[in-house]
């Protein structure tokens, strides 16, 4: 009889162990005695996107501060001697918030790619630590740059927008990462593929602020070759004069040119949003709002960098024909399959890079350089002038991603 009751403990025993590993659907009361619910596990998630926009703002912080990249001499002192030296007497407080501002994000950027791994007192810690690490750095490389001056007080400034950014990163783990309506919002409308496409694509409008021969022309990269040979070499290098040297172009070429480059760098712009969203996405709403915001920008740059009545001196005869061009091309593309239109936002912005650097240089947009004095904006134009170069090899890196093929397979 001891065997028979033994054995039906044993049975009771296992059977309640079994139960506890039943799945939590099981029982909705079971959260409260076991593990967190799933969507909480979900917030919990580090975010991809966060991860790929501070890996964008570093290499933007980065070659503002080392902006134009030329003219590089050793001036026999150490890079490091400007820590110990007097506090400059010449400064505004305009380059005094700048430099705070500009590494607000850098801070807040890096706590929250931290998340969920390192919280609290220890993100902000680590955080500021890398980031005044990357300011004294990059201080030490101007002393390298004739057209740049180390300074302890920009260091300063610096490291006190590290610490601000990152003391605010930590009260934007709720509505940013825990507590998204932009999460929800994005899984409405956008693929689960759309964390890296988005930053990609908001970019783009940003983009615009950096002075271009061509409108959308982005990616102009023969121009920096040269000036960086011309410096290399103590002789004026000019590539795109010796492709052209036999070939006389004419105004006309130039507003055919103008046409194609606005019309395809518009249309693959366009199309990379495009092929992110889901059914249920306003396409014809985001569409018209990315167009909007880049003219936008482009108005307000132009305003603030040479004068207010240039707020629109862009907008050529051959600029808006590219446009309208590109609006026809957008009207047969934008409800086409995700796929077809990855495809077709890849060739259009491939068009438009090999003919921005492949087309001479436009004497019209290098009279209006004339009229630009960066003064003080050097650093924010080295970093406008980063996107505009790099934001075509950006928008290629995300079509071209292995996800889309293997989405595609497993679709």
């Amino acid at each position: 009889m001891g065997r028979i009751v033994s054995a039906q403990t044993a049975l009771r025993v296992t059977a309640t162990r079994k139960s506890n590993t039943l799945p939590a659907m099981s029982d909705p009361q079971m959260h409260s005695h076991g593990e967190a619910p799933l969507s909480q596990v979900a917030h919990k998630k580090a975010s991809a996107s966060v991860r790929i926009a501070l890996l964008v703002y570093v290499l933007l912080v980065i070659y503002s501060s080392g902006f134009p990249f030329s003219g590089w001499r050793d001036n026999g002192l150490l890079p490091w001697s400007y820590l110990v030296e007097q506090m400059p007497h010449y400064w505004t407080w305009f380059d005094l918030v700048v430099n705070v501002i500009g590494y607000v994000p850098l801070g807040a950027l890096s706590v929250l790619a931290l998340y969920p791994r390192v919280r609290g007192a220890w993100a902000v810690l680590i955080t500021s630590a890398l980031g005044i690490l990357l300011a004294v750095t990059l201080e030490a490389l101007q002393s390298y740059l004739p057209s740049r001056v180390p300074s302890n007080l920009d260091l300063m400034t610096n490291s006190l927008g590290v610490i601000i950014g990152a003391l605010s990163g930590t009260l934007l783990y709720s509505p940013v990462l825990e507590k998204s309506w932009l999460r929800s919002l994005r899984r409405s409308w956008f693929s689960e593929q759309a964390s890296r496409g988005l930053i990609v694509v908001a970019l783009w409008p940003v983009a615009q602020i950096y002075p271009q021969p061509y409108l959308f022309g982005h990616g102009q990269l023969l121009p920096t070759v040269s000036g960086w040979l011309s410096s290399w070499f103590a002789v004026p290098v000019d590539l795109s004069q010796l492709l052209w040297q036999e070939i006389h172009f004419s105004v006309d070429h130039y507003r055919l040119l103008e046409v194609i480059i606005t019309a395809f760098g518009m249309t693959g712009a366009v199309l990379t949003l495009l092929c992110q969203t889901r059914r249920a996405a306003p396409k014809v709403g985001l569409a018209l709002m990315l167009m909007l915001t880049a003219i936008a920008t482009k108005a307000l740059a132009h305003a603030v960098l040479f004068a207010p009545d240039d707020a629109f001196s862009w907008l050529t005869p051959a600029a808006v024909s590219g446009l309208m061009v590109g609006i026809v091309m957008l009207a047969g593309l934008s409800f086409a399959p995700p796929a077809a239109q990855r495809r077709a936002a890849t060739l259009s912005l491939l068009i438009a890079l090999v003919l921005i650097n492949l087309a001479p240089s436009n004497p019209y947009f290098l009279s209006t350089l004339q009229d630009w004095a960066q003064g003080k904006f050097l650093n924010f134009n080295g970093a406008a002038q980063f996107l505009s170069l790099c934001w075509p090899a950006f928008a290629l890196w995300f079509l071209t991603h292995p996800t889309h093929l293997s989405t595609a397979k497993s679709g």
